[in-house]
């Protein structure tokens, strides 16, 4: 696949002209908000079918959820599995503003993923905001949930579900995704919905969230000095711009589905949080929120394991192929299996 690499020092134009009408909200290339409500995306990135190459030695193919909110989810099976295998259940990244489980980068990292870690990938398309503003993303996420229960219990045998190990699922996904994987956990394990109980015989074993998009109304020390626009696809003005979109009218970024620590959030010290790995990157303007994540679920006593990855930014592992990303690529994928393991 060629390279893809995003600038950072993606734009914001707040109420703008435009022979089409009155812009809004932009970020450059990326995603266009009009005064009447319209949404332009560009295509920065291809769509592409579930096909691979047979090298890869994963087959794919994508599967309804649910045709009046028009989820879907594609799977990635490994080849030469041998009994049941774990199941990612995978959200993509984008701001909830942008990106879809077709993208060829996330077909092309999650197709390889579950070759090198041996296990099955769920990855969900899942409504984006500004259309379905939060917590849209996700009621689909549980949504999707619901639906591998279904499967689990009266499904047919599919190609996908007879290597499927039901008990052994884990949540992840990366940036507006590893927010969503969280969040949907949160809702499982939260004591007094008992979600989790409801979703049997589905058993949950820990969430992979790979720079998880947190934020808040006070600025971090990344925030406000990391600037790596070669190697970063997130600006903080980018950022800001994706929350005011997603976000309730109303809300700012201390809101909890933004926020995990601010007050009003879910309490990290719940009894059921699930173990949790985060995938950080040095050169990433959430590396600090990240690190104050995990930090806090450690001092609430909480399994939590995390790894920088020097050198890189945001998203590197899907929108950057230098020799440098690709090589810590690799060392994320070796994490993501030894933590499935």
């Amino acid at each position: 696949m060629a390279a893809i690499t995003l600038d950072p020092s993606l734009g914001l134009q707040q109420t703008s002209k435009d022979p089409r009408g009155v812009v809004i909200e932009e970020i450059d290339g990326l995603i266009r908000v009009y005064q009447d409500g319209r949404v332009e995306r560009p295509q920065i990135v291809p769509c592409v079918t579930s096909a691979l190459a047979p090298d890869i030695c994963v087959t794919s193919q994508d599967m309804v959820i649910d045709k009046v909110t028009n989820i879907w989810a594609r799977f990635y099976v490994p080849m030469k599995c041998q009994g049941r295998l774990p199941l990612l259940v995978y959200f993509h990244g984008g701001g909830f503003c942008v990106g879809s489980a077709s993208w060829s980068c996330y077909h092309e990292f999650l197709a390889k993923l579950a070759a090198k870690s041996n296990c099955l990938i769920m990855s969900v398309n899942y409504r984006l905001a500004p259309e379905n503003p939060l917590p849209a993303a996700y009621d689909d996420g549980f949504e999707a949930l619901v639906w591998l229960k279904n499967q689990a219990l009266y499904g047919p045998s599919q190609w996908w579900s007879t290597h499927c190990n039901f008990s052994s699922i884990f949540l992840a996904g990366d940036s507006a995704g590893a927010n969503i994987a969280h969040n949907v956990a949160t809702r499982l394990n939260s004591n007094n919905a008992c979600k989790a109980t409801a979703l049997k015989p589905l058993g949950f074993k820990g969430t992979i969230l790979i720079q998880p998009f947190f934020g808040g109304e006070a600025r971090t020390q990344s925030e406000k000095y990391v600037a790596q626009p070669s190697r970063s696809a997130l600006s903080l003005v980018a950022s800001d711009t994706y929350w005011r979109l997603s976000l309730p009218c109303g809300a700012n970024r201390d809101h909890p589905w933004c926020n995990p620590m601010a007050k009003g959030s879910i309490k990290l010290e719940e009894p059921r949080i699930l173990p949790t790995l985060v995938c950080i990157s040095e050169m990433d303007i959430l590396r600090d929120r990240n690190m104050e994540f995990c930090a806090a679920l450690a001092s609430a006593g909480k399994r939590v394991e995390y790894v920088v990855y020097k050198g890189v930014g945001h998203a590197f592992q899907v929108l950057n192929k230098s020799p440098l990303s690709q090589t810590r690529t690799h060392e994320m994928m070796s994490h993501i299996k030894e933590f499935i393991s």
